[in-house]
């Protein structure tokens, strides 16, 4: 299905009620956004689980992108230390804070039935339940990917087909609303086309139908025709898909990103870049900066950003944050915006310099002292200012 008749399909369903709906939903193959506005992922892995102490760097660095996602890896405790509730509870909210939609992961199933150290869905499926109540309530900031590419190669279909189906049941049986993400086995890649062949069986088993699909594309997809094939095939059965885990390179492999980036443009697909940093220099070239600084870009990282496919150019925030579609987007960079005064222009209309400004125009306040009664609003250097994360910043 093309851009255009995509937009159509859309502006029909939006004619239902947003309202019926808590937190993001899917509808036609798209992902909507609690405010009933359609969301289109443009972001970054973040490998928290390994790296807990980079956290708050990252998220500002990601978020300074224009990236409106991030995929945090977490571990249920089966193969790396245990991301604790509270961890979890800081993880969203910080990234609430930087405007950012929270995409999280259970690592610990990588590679199931291939892999003997892999943890099973189910047990992913345990953590999510054990820390319920740091994600009820969520469902506008937060989508559940229910476990990192949870089977190998060779792994029977009704393997995946099953415990997808068991995960998704017993997940709604114990009150998650949530989106809910599921992985491709083989890996990710699903050179097989497992999930490919079977998305709508799984898709319709949920009483909600709030499934989307993720496929890793690495080096099985090394050419146009194999990155358009395997999208073109969801976007025709409307069935909602994103490239959860890509790069420029894969071992010593190649993948076609350019082809990826320009192809999920096309479908209105989402997709998010492997990773911030501290991956194994074994695997190629994965890194999107270098030594954790937002400054320091490797190539991959500038082809992500910068492409014309890019997030930068791409990227548009969830309505959850901008208050809807009147509002403004975000500028990719402060080099928009050369006289200083917050408002930039760009990709033919303006916007406002992250961080500086409120999408409604007024500048953020310095600091919540400015506003002695508490309603978002202050006023300082001789004007209105707003308190970020109040009820004023919208």
């Amino acid at each position: 299905m093309n851009k255009l008749a995509k937009a159509i399909t859309a502006t029909l369903a939006l004619g239902m009620s947003a309202s019926s709906f808590a937190g993001f939903y899917v509808n036609s193959g798209d992902i909507y956004d609690g405010n009933g506005n359609k969301f289109v992922m443009r972001g970054v892995n973040h490998a928290h689980a390994w790296f807990t102490d980079k956290l708050d760097t990252s998220l500002s660095g990601i978020a300074a992108t224009g990236a409106n996602t991030v995929r945090v890896v977490l571990s249920n405790g089966h193969r790396w230390t245990k991301n604790s509730a509270s961890d979890v509870a800081n993880i969203i909210q910080k990234a609430k804070d930087h405007n950012l939609v929270a995409v999280l992961e259970v690592h610990d199933t990588t590679g199931y039935g291939e892999d003997g150290a892999a943890a099973t869905l189910s047990s992913a499926v345990d953590y999510w339940i054990s820390i319920k109540n740091q994600l009820v309530g969520q469902e506008d900031y937060v989508i559940i990917n229910i476990g990192n590419e949870p089977f190998g190669n060779n792994q029977a279909a009704s393997s995946w087909i099953n415990d997808h189906k068991t995960a998704i049941t017993r997940l709604r049986n114990n009150g998650f609303t949530h989106t809910l993400m599921v992985d491709a086995p083989n890996w990710g890649q699903d050179w097989q086309n497992v999930m490919r062949d079977n998305a709508s069986q799984v898709f319709n088993h949920d009483p909600d139908k709030n499934i989307v699909f993720s496929v890793h594309m690495y080096e099985v997809y090394d050419s146009y025709n194999k990155v358009n094939n395997y999208m073109s095939t969801f976007a025709n059965n409307g069935l909602p898909l994103v490239v959860g885990e890509f790069a420029a390179t894969h071992k010593q492999f190649d993948v076609d990103e350019a082809s990826i980036m320009e192809r999920a443009e096309y479908y209105d697909m989402g997709y998010l870049g492997w990773s911030w940093d501290g991956n194994d220099a074994s695997y190629g070239e994965i890194d999107i900066v270098n030594n954790w600084n937002a400054n320091s870009l490797t190539t991959w990282g500038n082809t992500l950003l910068n492409s014309s496919n890019g997030i930068t150019n791409t990227s548009v925030l969830s309505t959850i944050y901008t208050g809807g579609s009147g509002n403004y987007p975000n500028c990719s960079s402060a080099a928009a915006d050369p006289d200083g005064d917050g408002w930039g222009w760009e990709n033919g209309q303006s916007c406002i310099v992250v961080n500086t400004h409120a999408p409604n125009g007024f500048p953020y306040c310095s600091s919540s002292s400015v506003d002695p009664d508490g309603d978002g609003w202050g006023w300082e250097n001789n004007g209105s200012c707003v308190v970020q994360g109040s009820a004023a910043d919208y």
